[in-house]
């Protein structure tokens, strides 16, 4: 099949705010290399894309952009009546993003419909969805896990009833994305986990559910062996400060480690102000040994791995874990839980990598402290970890399996 032209949705696409604009960025660059033509349209934060793949900047608010979240636009803002239901929908404190991205998105694809072969959603799953298949589109998503997950550790943590009110309005999105994903004739997601909870969750049929794992660049996420190891440094990566994410249970096992050796922590990512990670860090006395790193260059993330004895993935749920992948590349013994897909993804064989229970405390602690301790230990977990990655899980294989996913439902469509 000759190179197909794929109109790319990711409603919102900076690569420091989560997967979603690391899988933008290295899927469609993969698929300009295989011979397709990807066309991203995104919403702020706008993602990185590589020369080549073309990007077009769908306009927003941007309600939520740093330093200023939640902000209160100027009336010289208001220029359509998505803006203005944009800005209602969050007064309600609910969460537009994905809603207001698709309702413009789909009007700019009205006028462009000679220039694409298929639309590939990454994860808005909102209503204009049905609208652009209306519309004549082939269309198909990836929904990398269920954010019903997301909601329910998050309202766990919820402090008080204003609290858990507001949050059951910020997550109101979801009802709508359960509705757009089960009518959808095709989704893609990244394990076998995150297919089954989705099917459970969010009432996708079986049959519709498709898996293509995710990826890492193998050539940028490399062992570095000319950087010498810092004696005690454990690194973690959280592109979100939720529950999910582990931090917590984390910082508890650390302070555990401190108790028989010199120990510090490395977190790639960002607090929330008053948030339960600040609170623990204050009541362990940990402020000295925890240092948090954001806004950094991926160069520097594979230098700072390459500085870490050892990497941590603690979250309580993943669907996949890029983090995990990043890590077992660059050749850094891994210690993770079993939340979610993580198994699948780090393997059950000893040789590449340490499990525990997602929140054990104290298995997480004995795990990180028998790789700190033992030399021969790490060198088997890097090389395992490393050959894993090599062996399962490249962007290129990510871009193959996509595109396969493509054609097969191009040609489904057809008959």
């Amino acid at each position: 099949m000759p190179g197909l032209r794929i109109a790319f949705l990711a409603y919102r696409g900076n690569p420091h705010s989560g997967g979603q604009g690391v899988y933008t960025r290295h899927l469609t660059r993969e698929l300009l290399e295989l011979g397709h033509r990807p066309t991203v349209f995104s919403g702020p934060p706008y993602p990185v894309v590589e020369d080549g793949v073309d990007l077009v900047r769908v306009p927003s608010l941007d309600l939520y952009r740093q330093p200023d979240p939640f902000r209160i636009p100027k009336p010289r803002e208001f220029k359509s009546r998505y803006d203005l239901y944009e800005f209602g929908i969050m007064c309600t404190a609910g969460f537009p993003e994905p809603r207001t991205f698709a309702l413009r998105a789909r009007k700019l694809l009205q006028a462009r419909r000679d220039d694409f072969d298929i639309v590939h959603d990454n994860q808005c799953l909102a209503y204009a969805l049905l609208g652009m298949m209306q519309d004549g589109w082939p269309l198909i998503a990836t929904l990398h896990h269920p954010i019903t997950v997301d909601r329910e550790l998050h309202l766990a943590e919820a402090k008080g009833i204003k609290e858990h009110v507001t949050l059951r309005r910020w997550y109101g999105f979801i009802k709508m994305q359960c509705k757009v994903a089960a009518q959808l004739p095709r989704v893609l997601t990244v394990s076998e986990s995150s297919r089954a909870d989705i099917v459970t969750q969010m009432g996708v049929p079986p049959e519709c559910m498709h898996i293509v794992p995710v990826g890492v660049d193998q050539r940028q996420f490399r062992p570095l062996p000319h950087v010498a190891k810092v004696p005690g440094r454990i690194m973690t990566t959280a592109s979100a400060d939720v529950p999910m994410k582990g931090l917590v249970p984390l910082l508890e096992a650390v302070a555990k480690v401190r108790t028989e050796r010199e120990a510090e922590l490395v977190i790639i990512g960002k607090p929330r102000a008053e948030s339960r990670v600040g609170e623990t860090i204050q009541r362990l006395g940990l402020e000295d040994a925890v240092t948090f790193v954001s806004g950094v260059s991926d160069e520097r993330i594979v230098e700072l791995y390459a500085e870490a004895e050892v990497a941590v993935v603690p979250s309580l749920y993943e669907g996949f874990s890029l983090p995990a992948i990043e890590a077992m590349a660059c050749g850094v013994p891994l210690v993770a839980t079993t939340g979610g897909a993580l198994p699948e993804v780090v393997g059950t064989g000893r040789e590449t990598g340490v499990l525990v229970p997602p929140g054990d405390v104290g298995a997480l602690a004995a795990a990180i402290g028998e790789v700190l301790d033992e030399p021969r230990r790490r060198e088997e977990l890097s090389r395992g970890g490393r050959a894993r990655v090599l062996d399962r899980f490249t962007w290129r294989a990510t871009a193959e399996g996509t595109a396969a996913q493509y054609e097969e439902h191009l040609k489904r469509g057809r008959a």
